[in-house]
């Protein structure tokens, strides 16, 4: 999710609909030539700007699709999967300004929110929100607490599906055309052999965690290693963290595959975008066609 295509949606929408009023108020091309008679400009302002509008609109306010591009988020959602993401769920906010002009309603523990990455605010990231704001978020001895309250979590017997679990691993960057390895695929495979997954309840929300036997990505996070009034304590694979006012702390679902906040810190509340709240359709990498077998809410 790396590119706003509001960039270009928005000055495209406002410039065409200006050629729109200007033609109504005192061009009058189409009123005065006849239909298909205007010049270029005018007429594509007719036939375009109310389309955009209502795209723009839908967009901005409404819902906006995304794709997901890594494995951050497994077993929740994988590499390739096309989601839905309600855009007035945590405010309606103007878009390219961010301003909220108003307020709906607030992000919950356990929601799968999308936001603007704090230190490169035109990509878009995809996490599990863990702790918000006030609250002390900790990691001790492979138990992840709230308020040192411990998260509910229950060992559970999944078997991630063999196609999805071969799509782990991407060769390069996945560019237009390129297809998935043997290689790749093996890879990917042979690291499903050391995951175990947890059911998690935060408040009402359920959902699965993945993690890596052996493994713990985040012991030298960056973030948990400085030293700053947020991170309160850190050594070794255990730490504490204090969420800042106005701002939000956020985990990918596959705990030892997800660079997130452990790495780079908080989410500021005028980041939000959304909740994630439904897989549309499931596009494999390759020259391959799109499934819906993954369509259904997200957890």
């Amino acid at each position: 999710m790396d590119f706003d295509f509001n960039l270009i949606l928005v000055p495209l929408t406002i410039g065409l609909g200006i050629v729109w009023l200007l033609d109504k108020l005192a061009l009058k091309q189409r009123k005065t030539r006849g239909r298909g008679q205007e010049s270029l400009l005018v007429r594509w302002a007719y036939d375009f700007f109310p389309v955009l509008a209502v795209v723009l609109i839908v967009r901005s306010f409404l819902i906006e699709p995304f794709n997901i591009p890594s494995s951050s988020m497994v077993p929740t959602l994988y590499t390739g999967d096309f989601i839905a993401v309600n855009k007035y769920a945590y405010g309606v906010r103007l878009p390219l300004t961010y301003n909220k002009v108003l307020d709906t309603g607030s992000p919950e523990p356990g929601d799968v929110v999308v936001f603007r990455y704090p230190e490169n605010p035109s990509i878009y990231y995809i996490k599990r929100l863990i702790g918000l704001p006030g609250d002390t978020v900790s990691y001790s001895q492979g138990k992840l607490s709230i308020n040192d309250v411990p998260v509910k979590t229950t060992p559970i017997d999944f078997s991630a599906n063999a196609e999805l679990t071969s799509q782990l691993y991407l060769p390069g960057q996945m560019g237009p055309g390129e297809v998935l390895t043997e290689s790749a695929a093996a890879m990917g495979q042979q690291e499903e052999g050391a995951a175990q997954y947890f059911q998690e309840t935060q408040g009402e929300n359920q959902h699965l965690v993945r993690y890596l036997k052996g493994m713990n990505s985040a012991q030298y996070a960056p973030f948990l290693q400085q030293e700053s009034p947020e991170v309160v304590s850190s050594e070794g694979t255990e730490w504490r963290i204090k969420v800042p006012e106005g701002h939000y702390f956020v985990m990918g679902d596959n705990r030892d595959r997800s660079a997130d906040g452990r790495f780079w810190g908080f989410v500021p509340d005028e980041n939000l975008a959304g909740k994630a709240v439904y897989i549309w359709m499931h596009k494999p990498p390759g020259l391959n066609l799109p499934t819906f077998e993954r369509n259904g809410t997200i957890d």
